[in-house]
């Protein structure tokens, strides 16, 4: 016995550090043997998110894209947990396998394949391995594919069962065998209604093995939970495959989600496991054609293509859907609402990169034109008024205790920008005309009835919360005002791509827009600013993105100045922009110094996600992922998004990196090299 358990023991050391050598030399690999203070990854498809936990077969949390129901009884809405499906429970000869009493735990994150790999030997008797995935081919259903080496003969137990979070009403868990002829569908199913019944919720599994199917039980284990079952005997050495699969709808996706969910998983059930694995990483294989190759810093490599991994997680194609500032890590970060974050952040990144998934994000804004219209007549303005924090609704969805929710308005031009630089990228003239303009004329109608003309000629917009929050209902904010004189432009041209004559208030408010200044020629953040510490960068953004202010000295007396006003508590993409202007300025030192800035102080162990901030514990923080790509795309890589579609201009190595290519930009999946 104590030769097989060396044995054993050496086998997985001897794994654990090939392994780990290799994955520190690979920028597609995060692995860790740690559980210190562990703060889960996740596997998402844009369509659910399933949060990692250091627990063995357990899941944190799933999170459901884009659908709502109340916080609290008087609160806002918040994004749906869902039911937890993805638990295993393992037996080995009678005896429960959990986190006590095992070794050489280890997890695998591969951000290529999109999957998690944890492994770790149970005492002399067997060594297992299991991976997660969210299904990229499959956007409601996960796999989690379960390998043992028996080590000696041993009786294997596997269980399921639905794990139910407390804010799930009216559970129900129940175990068919559906058939058709003689084809016999074991399905396990477990249904629930949201915490205010606004939704109904249906989980269901299915096992899938490599060979013959055990038969399936039903157990009640202790709490009284449900769970399906089978037992297999193993031979020594007699390696064991079967996976879990797992399908989970809601009525805010589905007229019928409990039948929905019993059909992908019956798709499921009457495949093979390599033949769905194969799917899903052939989808992931393309969505890597556009990538960031780092050379000579692979811990730069690693952190960007977790970045890059985490934004096409949280979103795809034709959903509709945009990204909340904690993608699908949480379903109470921001209560999975949207934000500026979307359009300002990580879309831009999205939009060199997949101009579908971008669109997507549009059409998001593009479905709730009509709410932010009624808002804006609520209010007494004319044109649309798009909510500080978003929904499924459209309606505004703050709490009504913050003012970002009254007062934060520059959203309203945000979403305008973003829709003029998908026109820009992809030259789509037809979208332009059907959804583009459409959305920009309103934006800019909304502009022209909010600004205030003052005696001189020139225009102000009062009572105002700009990007720095620190400083509420104010007038004249920097980059409201910013954001104002540049869609107004873009709709001014966007009326001319399509030979509609703009409305001649656009430009000659835009043109006459006020700003103010110190004596030094340095643009004061709003009216009254004296100075005071600015939660993240407000007047920076008039020279990136806004391009407003271009005059060199002027945008390096701007740096000298707001960089030392920025709060230890500032969120991750503020130092990001300033990463880009100096890169922008040829200052590769700087522009390094402040994209690590940027980060560095928000990653958490053991896989690196990002916090909002250096002193906060939130990840994912998904708008600075968004931050610190634009820093390498629109910074160091010298990208531009120009009248002649995505364009590179004097782009700044540093000095860390041997050489950077950015593969897969613009409709033509153009590379671009910096070497």
């Amino acid at each position: 016995m104590k030769t097989s358990i060396f044995l054993s023991m050496l086998f997985m050391l001897c794994s654990n550090l090939l392994m780990g050598n290799g994955y520190k030399n690979s920028g597609w690999h995060i692995y860790t043997e740690s559980k210190e203070n562990y703060n889960g990854v996740t596997l998402a498809n844009g369509r659910i998110g399933i949060v990692t936990d250091q627990k063995i077969f357990n899941t944190k949390e799933i999170v459901i894209n884009g659908v709502y129901d109340k916080e609290f009884e008087g609160g806002v809405s918040q994004m749906l947990q869902g039911i937890i499906f993805t638990n295993l429970e393992l037996h080995i000869d009678g005896e429960k396998v959990t986190n006590e009493n095992i070794s050489n735990w280890s997890q695998d994150l591969n951000m290529k394949e999109a999957s998690i790999t944890t492994s770790f030997s149970f005492k002399n008797k067997a060594n297992i391995n299991y991976t997660i995935l969210a299904m990229r081919n499959l956007p409601y259903a996960a796999m989690v594919i379960l390998n043992v080496e028996p080590l000696k003969d041993i009786k294997l137990e596997v269980f399921n069962h639905m794990g139910i979070p407390e804010e799930l009403k009216e559970a129900k868990t129940n175990f068919n065998i559906l058939k058709d002829g003689e084809i016999e569908m074991p399905i396990f199913q477990t249904t629930a209604k949201s915490r205010f019944k606004k939704h109904e919720l249906a989980a269901s599994n299915v096992f899938l093995f490599d060979d013959e199917k055990p038969e399936y039980k039903v157990y009640n284990m202790s709490g009284n939970r449900p769970m399906i079952g089978f037992s297999k005997i193993l031979k020594k050495q007699n390696k064991f495959r079967c996976a879990l699969v797992g399908a989970e709808c809601t009525s805010g996706d589905f007229n019928d989600p409990k039948s929905e969910s019993e059909r992908f998983a019956i798709y499921a059930l009457r495949q093979n496991i390599d033949d769905l694995l194969n799917q899903h990483k052939k989808l992931w294989a393309k969505i890597w054609e556009n990538d960031i190759i780092i050379e000579g810093d692979m811990e730069s490599q690693r952190d960007v293509r977790m970045a890059l991994y985490s934004l096409f997680s949280f979103s795809r194609k034709n959903t509709r859907l945009s990204i909340s500032p904690m993608g699908l890590s949480s379903h109470k970060g921001y209560n999975g609402h949207i934000f500026w974050d979307s359009e300002i952040w990580m879309y831009p990144p999205l939009l060199a990169f997949d101009q579908d998934i971008a669109k997507t994000l549009l059409d998001y804004r593009f479905d709730r034109l009509e709410k932010a219209k009624e808002k804006a007549a609520n209010y007494g303005f004319k044109g649309a008024m798009f909510p500080w924090e978003s929904d499924d609704t459209g309606e505004e969805a703050t709490p009504t205790w913050a003012l970002t929710g009254t007062f934060e308005q520059h959203i309203t031009a945000d979403v305008g920008i973003a829709f003029w630089n998908y026109f820009l990228t992809t030259g789509d003239k037809t979208w332009l005309k059907l959804t583009g303009f459409p959305v920009l004329k309103e934006v800019a109608d909304f502009w022209i009835s909010r600004v205030r003309e003052n005696e001189d000629g020139t225009f102000s917009i009062i009572n105002v919360v700009g990007a720095d929050e620190f400083a509420p209902n104010v007038d004249d904010n920097a980059f409201t005002n910013g954001s104002v004189k540049v869609v107004l432009k873009y709709a001014t041209k966007a009326a001319q791509e399509l030979e509609i004559v703009p409305n001649e208030q656009w430009m000659k408010v835009s043109d006459n827009i006020k700003f103010h200044y110190f004596a030094n020629g340095v643009m004061k953040e709003h009216a009254n600013y004296k100075g005071e510490i600015i939660k993240q960068a407000d007047v920076n953004l008039l020279t990136y993105p806004l391009a407003i202010t271009t005059k060199e000295d002027l945008v390096r007396k701007e740096l000298n100045y707001y960089e030392p006003k920025i709060s230890k508590e500032c969120p991750a993409m503020a130092h990001a922009v300033l990463s880009v202007i100096n890169a922008r300025l040829g200052y590769a030192k700087e522009a390094f110094r402040l994209f690590k800035q940027g980060y560095v102080p928000n990653r958490r162990p053991p896989f690196g996600v990002l916090s909002e901030s250096a002193n906060s514990n939130n990840p994912y923080f998904a708008t600075g992922a968004g931050g610190m790509l634009q820093a390498v795309l629109f910074g160091f890589g010298g990208l531009r998004i120009t009248e002649n579609g995505i364009v590179q201009e004097n782009p700044c190595l540093p000095k860390e990196w041997k050489k950077l290519t950015i593969k897969g930009i613009g409709i033509n999946n153009e590379i671009f090299v910096v070497e």
